[in-house]
């Protein structure tokens, strides 16, 4: 198709506010799904998806539109997460668009993450369109909702606030005209060389690697010979086509489109999403400037449960294609074997993740607790040792200071719940640095420690904003911290996957914590084992696991209570040195750790 009459464009908004709904219509009025094969959230596919009603990966959709004025249009949409955790696939789809569509939810008004996606499209130089929804609904309060759109950039204060219920399909046409008379054509050049954005990825067990690309110059037909730019690694194009919304295979892609390449890789470490895809013959002379690479907020253990490491290690692969804001390397603990150490965006990523592993791999995992990476400096040495895993933290004894990594936090909330969100950031040692109203919203920036945020922050700032805050964090470089190294002994034998980094002030009270619930997760033996909590070689807290039964000293003999005694202590004691090493920690022991407040 000519590229003028093509759109290329993303749904935008903060969770439950109806993207997923709206997509839903825009395949109905363009007729790209038929009745047979529609569904609500057609486009939520994952398990996952399903069970929790969020969106989790970006999904691609061409449509072609019968529009008004006579002409045929093609509408490549993509439907985006508006969870906090998943900002890197909205950033990700913008990055393929030349607009978006601003939807918000006239029950609920402009929230925080309507604000953050939006300041993602500016970023990317979008033409954006506001959409108001579900004006049917009885709380619905249109005037109001338009008035905090207006307010949240000088673009929209003689815009057209579009209404509609996307449920019921009211106004939906609107936006489809609005579509191709607001959003522009792209731009490029059909005879220059194939210039092709790599902006997603998907593994197939039989296809290999299926590369989702944007093409921004040239042309490109099925079976060509194709070069990825960054590892300069040669690919054939052994299908191409379009998603309308399961993949359709085409002869050729031109300027504009939006489609998918399979090239048949087998190594998920061979394909880098925001990569280049030029052809292997007359390659491009510049590549794109991709993306910058997804921080990860929190850092856990992955391992297997039962000898299953190869195929974790082929699962992990696998989604950290998919999701390229996952990251992981190997790692091995003495407790757990070998096992990842595996980077995320925030805890309900980590969920998700772990959801992912078991509903389509078949794997359960053990997830360790949380933490972030240190700068240890040593007594003997100049340069500081990089710690992100508690298990290799050097001893008390060799450390001369610790520097730990600090978060410039930008939480977005309402006037309601400011006073409970500046409250939770002074609790996690956070530092007011500044204050300012955008709109109906308060914009917050705090300096805090990433260890008080790599856990349980965001679902804190959820809870007590009711969902409505949003936050963004940027790495503001390192400072010293008084943090030590707590460790758990079981049964006397250290357990090196408990261990954590704490700061010294919290250190007594989260050891007290901590014992006293693995005394309930930690599974009982026939004789009592002791947890305790070690700091720096003391141990500030112990609890004993009670036995299961004292049967040692029961049989026909008479003996008296102080021999029965001594009978079991040298039982227990021989019992204790055959099964030293000999424990077994379910994943409730480390959601004891995982639920403390550090």
């Amino acid at each position: 198709m000519n590229p003028s009459h093509i759109r290329n464009f993303a749904i935008i908004a903060h969770i439950d506010h109806g993207k997923s709904t709206l997509a839903d219509r825009i395949m109905e009025q363009t007729q790209t799904v038929n009745d047979r094969d529609s569904k609500a959230q057609l486009l939520d596919d994952l398990a996952v998806e399903q069970a929790h009603g969020v969106t989790v990966k970006s999904r691609t959709v061409r449509n072609y539109y019968h529009a008004d004025d006579g002409q045929e249009y093609e509408y490549n949409f993509i439907d985006t997460p508006g969870h906090v955790d998943f900002t890197y696939e909205v950033s990700k789809s913008l990055a393929a668009s030349d607009g978006a569509i601003l939807l918000v939810d006239a029950t609920q008004g402009v929230q925080a993450q309507t604000v953050a996606n939006l300041r993602l499209a500016q970023a990317n130089h979008l033409v954006v369109i506001p959409v108001i929804n579900k004006i049917d609904a009885a709380t619905a309060d249109v005037a109001r909702t338009a008035e905090q759109i207006r307010a949240l950039s000088p673009e929209f204060t003689d815009a057209t606030m579009l209404k509609i219920s996307a449920k019921t399909g009211l106004n939906v046409h609107d936006v489809l005209e609005a579509i191709h008379t607001t959003i522009p054509a792209p731009t490029g050049d059909a005879k220059q060389p194939l210039k092709a954005l790599v902006f997603d990825s998907q593994y197939d067990a039989f296809k290999g690697i299926i590369a989702y690309v944007r093409l921004l110059d040239g042309t490109l037909q099925a079976n060509d010979q194709l070069l990825l730019m960054a590892n300069q690694q040669t690919v054939s194009a052994n299908e191409i086509g379009i998603f309308a919304p399961q993949r359709v295979a085409t002869k050729q892609l031109g300027v504009g489109d939006v489609g998918y390449v399979v090239t048949g890789l087998k190594d998920p470490q061979a394909l880098r999403v925001g990569d280049t895809l030029t052809t292997a013959t007359n390659p491009t002379t510049a590549a794109l400037p991709g993306y910058q690479p997804a921080q990860s907020m929190v850092f856990a253990g992955f391992y297997p449960q039962g000898d299953h490491y190869h195929d974790l290690q082929l699962a992990v692969e696998k989604l950290a294609l998919n999701d390229t804001s996952f990251h992981y390397h190997a790692e091995n603990s003495e407790a757990l074997g070998a096992g990842f150490r595996c980077g995320f965006l925030g805890i309900f990523h980590l969920q998700i993740i772990r959801e992912r592993l078991h509903d389509e791999y078949g794997l359960d995992v053990l997830t360790t607790a949380p933490n972030v990476t240190y700068h240890v400096h040593l007594k003997s040495q100049d340069e500081p040792v990089i710690v992100d895993n508690p298990i290799k933290f050097p001893d008390y004894s060799q450390v001369d200071y610790v520097e730990e990594p600090l978060a410039t936090a930008t939480i977005t909330t309402t006037n309601e719940s400011l006073g409970a969100v500046m409250k939770l950031a002074d609790q996690h040692k956070g530092t007011l640095q500044d204050m300012s109203n955008q709109g109906d919203l308060v914009v917050l920036n705090y300096e805090l420690p990433f260890a008080e945020i790599a856990y349980d922050f965001f679902n804190a700032l959820k809870s007590v904003s009711h969902g409505y805050a949003t936050l963004t964090t940027d790495l503001a470089g390192y400072d010293i911290a008084d943090v030590v190294k707590l460790e758990v002994h079981v049964n006397y034998a250290r357990v090196d996957a408990l261990s954590f980094v704490v700061h010294r002030e919290d250190a007594p009270r989260v050891a007290q914590e901590l014992v006293h619930k693995l005394k309930f997760v930690i599974p009982r033996k026939l004789y009592p084992m002791p947890v305790q909590s070690v700091v720096e070689g003391k141990a500030l807290a112990r609890v004993d696991v009670p036995p299961l039964r004292k049967n040692a000293a029961v049989s026909g003999d008479k003996k008296s209570a102080s021999k029965k005694q001594a009978l079991l202590r040298r039982q227990s004691v021989n019992k204790r040195q055959a099964a030293h090493s000999d424990i077994e920690l379910p994943q409730e022991v480390f959601n004891a750790v995982l639920d403390l407040e550090k």
